[in-house]
C-alpha cells in the first residue's frame, strides 16, 4: 500500500532554487523548492525489530523546518541528516488504537546502540553522541532522517521509546504542542531563574510563548520583560505570564524597558547602546544575529543568556560577551529535568504545561499535505498574519485558516 507524504529530496537544483528565492525575498520564507508532494511512496521499512508504524494526525511546522526549506540551515547539521527525508517532528499520531505524541530525538535506545553513550545514560537524549550509528541512518531527529519518515505524511516509523500516550483531556491541537513546548520548557528550566531575579524573554512565537508559560509555572522571576514584535503576541504573552510582574514591549523598546525595571541606566548610542546593569538572565527564543546582539546588550555583567531559538548563520560582535563576562548556553530539545531534587521526563512536564496553560489554543491553522506551499508560507509569516502554530492535518478534516 502506498502512502502520501511531503518529501525533502536530494535535488541540488531544487535546493538552490529555494535558497535563491529566499535570498531575493529576505525574511519571506515559505519556499518549498526541495519539497515534493508524493502520493506513491512505499511504507518506510522498520529499522529494527522493535520499531512500529504510526499514522500522523497533526504535524506542526517548525522554524527548523522552514530553515531547511529555505536553504538557510547551518552546515553543522549535514553529518546528522540523511536524504531524502520526510519533515515533521512535532507529531500527534495513532498507534494500535491510542493517540501518541512523538519524542523525535533518535538517541541510543531508538538506534539500538549498546551500551548507551554517556548523555543518553544520564537522560540527556538530546545530546546523544551516536547520531550516525546503530540501525538508523544519520539523523538528529525523526523528520530529518531517511529511514524513519516524518510527520508530514500519512505513515511513518517510530521506536516505542519515542511514543507517549496522549491523555484523554488533551485534544489533537493541544497534543501537537507537546513537542515544541518541551523544547521551550527545557530552555526555561535551564535558565535557572531565581525568584529574586529579573528575566527577559525575546520572541513572541511558539517558543517564546511556551517559555513564558514555563517560567510562570515553575520558575517565576521577580520581574519579567517580554519582547514581542506583533500585537497578538504581546497580548498572548501577557496572559501566559499571569501571576508574574511582567512588562511586555515591542521590538526596539527593550533597552529602555530594561533600564526602567532594573533601575539601571543606558550607556552608548545607536547600535552600541546597552543597559549598564541589565537583567540577570535573557532567554532568546529567536536565534537571529539581531536577537543575540540584543540579548548581550540587555544582560547585566556576570549575567547569563540561554539560546532556545535555533541560531542562524550570523556575524556577531562577541565583545560584550567577553567584556561583560556573560555566560551563554544552548538549550536544544529535552530529556529529563530536575524539579525539587527529582528527575522528571521533559515530555511529562510538557503535557502538564500544555493542559494547564491552554497552549493548544496557539494552533492557528490546519492545511492538508497537498497545500504545502500555502502552509509553509503561512508558517513563515505567522506573526504578521496574527497566527502562531501552523499544522498539516492528515485527519481528512476541512481546511481551516483560523486565528489565535
Amino acid at each position: 500500500m502506498k502512502y502520501e507524504a511531503l518529501r525533502f529530496e536530494d535535488s541540488p537544483t531544487r535546493f538552490a532554487a529555494a535558497f535563491l528565492a529566499s535570498s531575493l525575498r529576505p525574511g519571506a520564507g515559505g519556499s518549498v523548492g526541495p519539497l515534493r508532494h508524493r502520493t506513491d511512496i512505499d511504507p518506510p521499512a522498520l529499522p529494527g525489530p522493535d520499531w512500529v508504524h504510526v499514522t500522523p494526525r497533526l504535524s506542526g511546522i517548525c522554524g527548523s523546518d522552514l530553515a531547511a526549506l529555505d536553504g538557510r540551515s547551518s552546515r553543522w547539521f549535514e553529518p546528522v541528516v540523511s536524504l531524502p527525508f520526510v519533515p515533521g517532528h512535532e507529531v500527534v499520531a495513532d498507534h494500535e488504537g491510542r493517540r501518541v505524541v512523538l519524542e523525535p530525538v533518535l538517541g541510543c535506545t531508538a538506534r539500538g546502540t549498546n551500551p548507551p553513550c554517556r548523555p543518553c545514560s544520564e537522560g540527556r537524549t538530546g545530546n546523544c553522541e551516536r547520531l550516525e550509528h546503530g540501525c538508523v541512518s544519520p539523523g538528529m531527529q525523526t523528520g530529518f532522517c531517511e529511514d524513519t519518515g516524518g510527520g508530514w505524511s500519512t505513515l511513518m516509523a517510530a521506536h516505542p521509546s519515542q511514543l507517549h500516550t496522549v491523555p484523554d483531556d488533551l485534544d489533537d491541537e493541544a497534543a501537537v504542542m507537546v513537542e515544541p513546548t518541551a523544547c521551550a520548557l527545557h530552555g526555561a528550566l535551564a535558565a535557572e531563574v531565581g525568584r529574586d531575579e529579573t528575566a527577559a524573554v525575546l520572541g513572541g512565537g511558539t517558543m517564546g510563548l511556551a517559555a513564558i508559560a514555563a517560567l510562570a509555572r515553575w520558575s517565576p522571576p521577580r520581574r519579567l520583560l517580554v519582547v514581542a514584535r506583533h500585537p497578538h503576541q504581546r497580548r498572548l504573552a501577557t496572559g501566559l505570564a499571569s501571576g508574574t510582574e511582567v512588562t511586555v514591549v515591542s521590538d526596539g523598546e527593550e533597552l529602555r524597558a530594561a533600564r526602567r525595571i532594573t533601575g539601571s541606566m543606558l550607556t552608548g548610542s545607536g547600535q552600541h547602546q546597552r543597559v549598564a546593569g541589565g537583567v540577570d538572565v535573557t532567554i532568546d527564543c529567536v536565534g537571529s544575529g539581531e536577537s543575540i546582539t540584543s540579548a548581550l546588550a540587555l544582560t547585566r555583567p556576570g549575567g547569563r543568556v540561554v539560546l532556545i531559538g535555533m541560531p542562524s548563520r550570523s556575524t556577531l560582535d562577541l565583545t560584550p560577551l567577553w567584556q561583560r563576562e556573560i555566560s551563554v548556553r544552548g538549550a536544544y530539545t529535552y530529556g529529563t529535568e530536575t524539579l525539587e531534587g527529582e528527575s522528571v521526563r521533559t515530555f511529562e512536564l510538557s503535557m502538564e504545561l500544555v493542559a494547564a496553560a491552554g497552549l493548544g489554543a496557539l494552533v492557528s491553522a490546519h492545511y492538508p499535505l497537498r497545500r504545502a506551499t500555502d502552509a509553509t508560507s503561512h508558517a513563515a509569516r505567522a506573526g504578521s498574519r496574527g497566527a502562531t502554530k501552523i499544522c498539516f492535518d492528515m485527519r481528512d478534516a476541512p481546511d481551516t485558516e483560523g486565528r489565535p
